[in-house]
């Protein structure tokens, strides 16, 4: 036998057609839910976004189930093996994800349920257990500078010095983003590190020049 041959029986030996156990079907699929609904849990402690997706939500969690049982199907024959690579590599996914934690929880809910669908039971648990530790973590850890958009108005097309200086007196960091020169005055925008807001506040309004001051928080990052 050449080791061709040899390599192919391994293999084919390998995905021979095997009755997986009800028993253990049960098992598998009924402790991945259990992670399921541990993710579930963590995902509505952890979500911080304004508009909450129930059914993003529910489909999360239950996608580690649904890996579990592709997982175990192709365990039993590589036939169903192959016919799962291809059926698989045609689906496209269009749901826009728009925040990237929730990109973090559908990888972690699919490498559940593959870690689950190969029996790892303890390292599902251990997995499930250290992300959840490390974002926790992560979330606590206090940032050193806190972003904002600050919105001025001025009347006076020539206040931007003061204005400028006084932004710079009330903050870590700034960066000025737009200028709109007009007629009846001065817009300005400008991203500012900053944890004195009130006294930056403050203090543009004190400027007779200034009708206007807004403070709006940043959702992305600000380098300054």
């Amino acid at each position: 036998m050449s080791f061709q041959d040899a390599l192919k029986k391994s293999i084919f030996e390998g995905f021979t057609a095997n009755d997986i156990p009800v028993s253990q079907i049960v098992a598998v699929l009924a402790f991945t839910f259990c992670i399921g609904l541990y993710l579930f849990l963590i995902y509505k402690l952890i979500n911080k976004t304004s508009l909450y997706n129930r059914s993003f939500h529910i489909a999360m969690a239950m996608i580690s189930v649904v890996t579990a049982g592709i997982i175990l199907a192709m365990q039993s024959s590589i036939v169903i093996s192959l016919g799962m690579v291809g059926a698989l590599s045609i689906v496209r996914f269009r749901t826009a994800i728009k925040d990237t934690m929730d990109l973090l929880f559908l990888f972690w809910s699919i490498g559940e349920g593959i870690i689950c669908g190969a029996g790892l039971f303890e390292l599902a648990v251990v997995v499930a257990l250290l992300v959840t530790a490390g974002i926790l973590i992560l979330e606590l850890i206090p940032l050193n500078k806190k972003p904002y958009v600050l919105v001025v108005n001025s009347t006076d097309a020539g206040s931007e010095d003061e204005i400028v200086k006084r932004i710079a007196d009330n903050s870590k960091g700034y960066k000025i983003k737009s200028r709109n020169l007009k007629k009846s005055g001065l817009d300005m925008i400008v991203e500012v590190a900053t944890t004195t807001e009130k006294d930056l506040i403050r203090s543009l309004g004190e400027l007779e020049s200034v009708v206007n001051v807004s403070l709006l928080t940043h959702e992305g990052e600000v380098r300054i």
